[in-house]
């Protein structure tokens, strides 16, 4: 397509791993041009199969290769696919790939640059590795779920799978692509062992900034930017609606004092008390009047203060519009890929899924091996 490019041309990945983390990952890196081969159990497949349109959005663009890889024939087929691939990721817990005869030392035996990710919730090490586990568990153990929520209720629950998209999908594509740009310089490749709690552990830098400064984490609610400060919070409106501000730098909160009148809140107190006092007076000044009313009056004040939208009205925001974010693939609403690259990426492929094993024959012929309808090859 004249005017765009494939960033990852060329670039073959097989991918073992099933539900959201690993799906995810390797639909990012398909959305760049990389040709995925989705590789399922020929009775059940992805268990996200019976998830319908979840099923559908982080698969797309990939192929399908329907393969039994508790039989001899399926395993070296298997390791046919990898003697021509780049990348192998998978997903099961540690020690079922040595189990299945596709571990990294005999995938790297037929293609010494591969780059190998496995992808768990634990890693391949440690007391933890073969404990299950899902995004509620690492967050968890993370120390991350006991801080999200308000002061006097118990952990909250985000609807983003944070440890599975930020510590796995995210930080395993990250990984990867490293590892790509090494192995293109090297000729080597390498293992790579992505656990979803050290990851997004690792991302979770405003709790070890107050433990690093004051020798304690602050208290569920009260921390900077989770219910501390009054000018970094959600706000109820009339009609059950909310507010969300984020004016954290004084310029900001003081544009915003300036355009409700009061000035005497202009200095961003450390007191307690007094920010307590300022948080009071906001709920009462926001839940004076309807969420339309504020977004009215708020349209040009340059101070960080937005709606509370729901998904619906995210896809009727102008901001989200103009950048494309929603594409309509064959009746169904997905997202775009979120990056924008000059030159321009090719567009992602439209239409569903594959469906199970839909490509195993084409993608075994273009390796030179037959392979038959009953299976074998």
């Amino acid at each position: 397509m004249t005017g765009y490019t494939s960033l990852l041309q060329g670039v073959r990945i097989l991918d073992l791993s099933r539900l959201l983390p690993g799906p995810m990952c390797t639909a990012h890196l398909a959305a760049m041009g990389a040709d995925v081969i989705k590789v399922e159990d020929p009775e059940v497949g992805d268990y996200a199969r019976s998830m319908g349109s979840f099923f559908e959005s982080v698969n797309r663009g990939k192929r399908s290769v329907a393969i039994d890889l508790k039989t001899d024939e399926g395993r070296q087929g298997l390791l046919t696919l990898a003697g021509t691939a780049d990348v192998f990721v998978e997903g099961f817990r540690p020690g079922v790939v040595e189990a299945l005869g596709v571990d990294y030392p005999r995938v790297k035996a037929v293609k010494p640059d591969i780059i190998y990710c496995s992808l768990s919730g634990y890693g391949q090490t440690g007391p933890y590795r073969l404990k299950p586990g899902h995004d509620i568990n690492y967050l968890a153990h993370a120390g991350i779920l006991d801080e999200i929520g308000a002061s006097s209720r118990q952990p909250g629950l985000c609807n983003v799978q944070i440890a599975d998209v930020l510590g796995g999908s995210a930080s395993a594509a990250m990984g990867i692509l490293a590892a790509l740009f090494s192995a293109r310089q090297s000729g080597e490749g390498r293992f790579l062992d992505v656990s979803m709690t050290d990851c997004v552990l690792a991302h979770n830098v405003m709790p070890l900034m107050a433990y690093n400064e004051r020798g304690a984490t602050p208290g569920r609610g009260e921390g900077y930017l989770t219910g501390g400060l009054p000018w970094y919070n959600v706000y109820a409106t009339l009609d059950g609606r909310h507010l969300a501000l984020g004016a954290l730098e004084p310029k900001f909160w003081c544009r915003f004092c300036d355009e409700i009148g009061r000035r005497e809140w202009r200095e961003q107190s450390d007191d307690p008390e007094t920010r307590r006092r300022i948080r009071h007076g906001l709920s009462e000044l926001f839940g004076s009047q309807p969420l339309d009313y504020w977004v009215e009056r708020f349209v040009d004040v340059d101070c960080c203060l937005s709606p509370v939208l729901t998904l619906e009205e995210a896809m009727q925001d102008p901001q989200l519009i103009a950048r494309e974010m929603f594409v309509d693939n064959d009746g169904r609403v997905d997202y775009s890929f979120p990056l924008e690259f000059d030159p321009p990426v090719e567009p992602l492929r439209s239409g569903p899924a594959p469906g199970l094993g839909e490509h195993t024959a084409e993608v075994f012929e273009e390796v030179g091996r037959r392979f038959n309808q009953q299976g074998g090859f």
